[in-house]
């Protein structure tokens, strides 16, 4: 199907541009004119609309991230892993942040060695049972809108958030990050998206604290964790754990 405000905006451009000169000429009526005139200013200003809406919509956008969502969610809960997932950088991987979720139940990583094949089960220690599964989070994903790394510092990690969450995706309206004691805190006000209570962001985050996770352990070079969520009055909290 067309683009609605391309087939809307062709029609009054159309129409204007033969109703115009009719009035003023033939029928000289100055009202009719102006009437004219308007429908072409209104055609061209659609067109312009046209262009900027994007090729996929928001509601379709949201259909395909529920469902991989939905689908990372029945993995892990059927191999019942409540395990906080480990975002690694794209150095540690195959070229994209991804997140690392322990395979043994309760297993708290606190050192990743070097890096990981880039398979969906990897090994991330010299135990028999430092066993994990890599995923593709909707932080990971987004890490390729960015025009460049960012820097470690808490103002280059804000840049690139804000540039991804206020600037590309539209989900809140401004972002504030500090450092403090290897923890990374952002603040993202008027938040549209809101924390749900279920298995996948118990695991991994929301999509906003997986987009600052991802991009703030591919600013540090070093794997970063949600450690705490909350959403209070429209602003989202979210404080990362940053792993040596």
């Amino acid at each position: 199907m067309g683009n609605h405000y391309r087939i809307l905006g062709l029609g009054l451009a159309v129409a204007g541009a033969v109703f115009t000169p009719v009035s003023y000429f033939l029928i000289k009526s100055v009202p009719m004119t102006a009437i004219g005139i308007s429908m072409l200013i209104l055609g061209f200003t659609c067109i312009a609309l046209a262009n900027s809406r994007p090729y996929i919509s928001p509601e379709a956008c949201q259909v395909m991230l529920k469902t991989g969502m939905e689908n990372t969610a029945a993995l892990l809960e059927e191999l019942g892993l409540r395990n906080k997932a480990i975002y690694l950088p794209s150095a540690m991987r195959d070229g994209r942040p991804q997140a690392l979720i322990p395979l043994q139940d309760n297993e708290d990583i606190v050192r990743v060695q070097g890096k990981l094949a880039g398979r969906m089960i990897v090994r991330y220690g010299a135990s028999p049972d430092d066993l994990a599964i890599a995923v593709t989070t909707p932080g990971s994903i987004n890490m390729d809108m960015l025009e460049g790394k960012p820097g470690p510092t808490a103002d280059e990690i804000e840049e690139s958030i804000s540039y991804i969450v206020v600037g590309l995706l539209d989900l809140a309206s401004s972002v504030e990050v500090n450092m403090l004691d290897g923890r990374v805190n952002v603040e993202i006000k008027d938040a549209s998206l809101a924390y749900e209570d279920i298995w996948y962001y118990r695991c991994l985050g929301s999509p906003l604290a997986s987009i600052a996770a991802a991009v703030s352990c591919e600013a540090m070079d070093k794997p970063v964790r949600v450690a705490k969520e909350s959403y209070d009055g429209g602003k989202c909290r979210i404080e990362l754990e940053v792993l040596s």
